[in-house]
């Protein structure tokens, strides 16, 4: 049974930010800090993120008092979205031309992949439509639970379906290889740069993007916060008017915060409630590997492509993880990277619009899928 989660971006106590508040957040930094440390010395891929999501969601559900303020959340949303739109380059954007059939093919996928398994989350589980497309989006981890934090969606059911995915694709895959003897080390999106590489390209990116962001928040924009510095940074590293990117303690700082607040909707779930969810993304999972697979299968007669490198380029795992897997397997990085970045934009662009469409859903009543 799916049940709305307690908001984890505000303080407990109320309004006014208290001592205990003060505490319990720096608790929930401690425990995501530790978390996201484990994974990143494990070498699993997306360890900020993923681990401290892992460790707050375990020590909220062990009953520990975990949340993150609201205006501290909003900030990891722009310094997210920075470090999201800094993966694309010149080189990317050249590779996402000149593959237009398998481009677009993988967009097409990552659109059926999101319908077949939001149909099966809402027809076999029961789920709420708006908790069950942003589980079903593929390979967007953090721009969804951002997005599922302000729609107040249910985001533990989200959180275990999306990391269940990325557990079997970026970290089982990983750990195969390992055992086989290539490695492949946890990275940030991009490079990161001193915070005196160049002060003046980087306030100009950063006060652009919370321009952006802030316009859209206002405008009631879905994500406002994450989208818009996450485009400002990609059409600006994109065309090298700025090059600079934020300094890796700022970036890694954002991914943890996002995986605090994600973890943090954990609080008071149960152990049942949890293995229900581990079923859901089971059978989620499940899905999206085999809309996938038809894809992948039906391409390589066609594009006369290697079947490894569609499989990377297609899977809906983190860019960053899919990455190293390509530099693993000798998989053209290029070619892996410009097919994750268009799926990437691709949602980013439709999913506010889906959005939209699905707020309209709940507010006339035409959602009947929701499970008291």
């Amino acid at each position: 049974m799916q049940t709305r989660s307690p908001d984890p971006v505000r303080p407990p106590s109320g309004s006014k930010f208290s001592l205990r508040d003060c505490r319990n957040l720096a608790e929930t930094f401690a425990i995501a800090s530790a978390g996201a440390g484990l994974f990143y010395l494990a070498n699993i891929p997306a360890a900020f993120l993923a681990g401290a999501m892992v460790a707050v969601a375990a020590a909220a559900i062990a009953g520990r008092p975990c949340g993150v303020p609201r205006p501290l959340a909003r900030a990891c949303f722009v310094i997210v979205g920075l470090s999201l739109g800094s993966v694309v380059n010149p080189a990317s954007l050249r590779g996402i031309a000149a593959w237009p059939i398998s481009i677009a093919a993988v967009v097409a996928a990552s659109a059926c992949v999101t319908v077949a398994t939001t149909y099966y989350l809402r027809k076999v589980h029961g789920w709420e439509t708006m908790t069950a497309m942003f589980a079903a989006v593929p390979g967007a981890l953090s721009q969804v639970l951002a997005h599922a934090v302000e729609e107040k969606c249910d985001v533990r059911g989200i959180a275990v379906v999306q990391s269940l995915r990325v557990v079997i694709l970026t970290v089982g895959v990983p750990v195969a290889l390992a055992a086989l003897g290539h490695g492949g080390p946890t990275r940030l999106a991009a490079p990161p740069s001193s915070l005196f590489a160049a002060p003046g390209e980087l306030a100009v990116l950063v006060a652009t993007a919370l321009g952006v962001g802030l316009l859209l928040m206002r405008t009631g924009f879905p994500g406002g916060l994450l989208i818009g510095p996450m485009t400002v940074s990609a059409v600006l590293h994109g065309t090298e008017l700025i090059t600079v990117t934020l300094p890796a303690w700022a970036t890694i700082g954002g991914m943890i915060g996002l995986g605090a607040i994600s973890g943090s909707r954990f609080t008071n779930t149960s152990t049942g409630l949890l293995l229900t969810y581990l079923g859901a993304g089971l059978g989620a999972f499940a899905v999206a590997v085999a809309v996938t697979a038809a894809f992948v299968l039906a391409l390589v007669p066609v594009l006369h492509l290697p079947l490894g490198d569609l499989t990377v380029a297609f899977s809906p795992g983190a860019i960053d993880a899919m990455m190293v897997l390509s530099l693993a397997l000798h998989i053209d990085p290029v070619f892996v990277g410009a097919h994750h970045i268009a799926r990437f934009f691709a949602v980013s662009v439709t999913l506010p619009v889906v959005i939209r469409y699905v707020r309209r859903l709940r507010k006339d009543g035409g959602d009947d899928s929701i499970v008291k």
